[in-house]
């Protein structure tokens, strides 16, 4: 009996449990709550492909400027290997010029002992083999013979080191002689090396334009580089206005650079030579009848050229910037700050003090431009002037 009971107790937890199930198979609420269930979590998919799509409609935005820094950056390390193998080809061509030189020199060396060498030759053949003998056979005296043997002595070790010293200097040419053949072989290389690089760089120019090309026809494609134009300007604004904030918090001590006047407009040096092809202000697009408003100038220039810092001031930026390509801004410590955009090499260091006219940077086609040009702001604190006004007259 007790074992039946046992029995019976131990079975009701399983025949629960399949009661439990049976009842919420049956269960109207607990198949709404399962509906709900797999509802919200098709939901949560629909809202996680939703914010995949955003994000990757956000990367194509910015993928505009992006993709025209990424071409930059490449064109400019390959530039720069180019200016570095160039000077490596300059060294090589000055050493192998020494070279030559200093194989004129031993080469004159060798003639002149080659001369002396052949005119004893002569000598010697008019004396005969036993020359040096008739002559100490022929002393009158013991001490006619001392002389005539330390003579004999003397001249037979002139005559061993004349030979001695030619052939020091034939070995002297053939080493110089092979330095040269190595170093001309070593200028080919770099040659081809050179030729190699302009390739690769005509082919990056080439991708940009096809790049900027797509740009400018597509006018999808040019709205959204306008678009993130903008925004890098704005970072420009807000970069210039933390700088104008900091330097008034920091302004104690009078300023040591006199701020330019209204009266004297139209005296700040050019920052660079060449032709101003774009203008402060606004402008409309030929192709997409739309506006820009443009805080500064373009000027184009010749690549390479130098960009000179218009006044005195400090550096406070240096470095790439989307859409401006590499960039320099000078705190000019007066309430006034000046942009250089679109340099191919950056020669200042943020922090360091420069002189008016003294080179930042060279010129180049970093940036949102086809050419080489210059981009220029001006500003008076944080608002952008137009360098026109400032400048010299041309």
């Amino acid at each position: 009996m007790r074992l039946w009971l046992a029995a019976i107790v131990w079975c009701l937890p399983v025949w629960s449990g399949w009661e439990s199930a049976a009842v919420a198979a049956n269960d109207p609420i607990a198949e709404k709550i399962e509906r709900e269930r797999k509802t919200l979590e098709q939901l949560k998919g629909k809202i996680e492909e939703k914010r995949k799509r955003a994000e990757e409609v956000e990367k194509k935005r910015e993928s505009v400027l992006q993709g025209i820094q990424s071409l930059d950056e490449r064109l400019v390390r390959h530039r720069h290997d180019h200016q570095e193998i160039t000077k490596k080809l300059r060294k090589k061509d000055r050493e192998i010029d020494d070279i030559t030189e200093h194989i004129g020199v031993i080469r004159a060396g060798i003639e002149e002992r080659r001369d002396a060498i052949l005119a004893r030759f002569r000598v010697q053949y008019m004396e005969g083999r036993f020359g040096y003998v008739k002559a100490l056979l022929a002393s009158g005296s013991y001490a006619d013979f001392q002389r005539r043997q330390q003579y004999v002595s003397t001249l037979s070790q002139k005559e061993y080191d004349l030979l001695s010293r030619f052939r020091e200097d034939m070995a002297r040419m053939e080493h110089a002689e092979r330095q040269r053949a190595e170093a001309r072989a070593g200028m080919v290389a770099f040659k081809e090396t050179i030729e190699k690089k302009l390739t690769d760089i005509r082919a990056i120019q080439k991708e940009k334009k096809v790049y900027l090309a797509k740009i400018t026809q597509e006018k999808d494609a040019y709205n959204r580089t306008v678009e993130e134009l903008e925004r890098s300007a704005a970072r420009v604004d807000n970069l210039l206005q933390e700088l104008e904030t900091r330097r008034r918090a920091l302004a104690i001590k009078p300023q040591a650079v006199p701020a330019p006047s209204r009266g004297v407009r139209g005296a700040l040096p050019w920052p660079a030579d060449g032709q101003v092809v774009s203008y402060f202000g606004r402008q409309k697009h030929p192709t997409f009848n739309t506006y820009v408003q443009r805080k500064g100038i373009e000027i184009r220039t010749k690549e390479g050229s130098f960009i000179h810092a218009v006044m005195p001031g400090a550096v406070v930026y240096a470095d790439w910037l989307k859409g401006y390509g590499l960039v320099i801004i000078l705190d000019h410590a007066n309430g006034f700050f000046s942009l250089y955009a679109h340099a191919a090499r950056i020669l200042a260091k943020v922090g360091e003090q420069v002189a008016e006219g003294y080179p930042i940077g060279e010129t180049g086609d970093t940036g949102v431009t086809g050419e080489n040009t210059l981009y220029f702001e001006l500003r008076e604190g944080a608002e952008p002037v137009d360098p026109i006004q400032w400048l010299v007259k041309r």
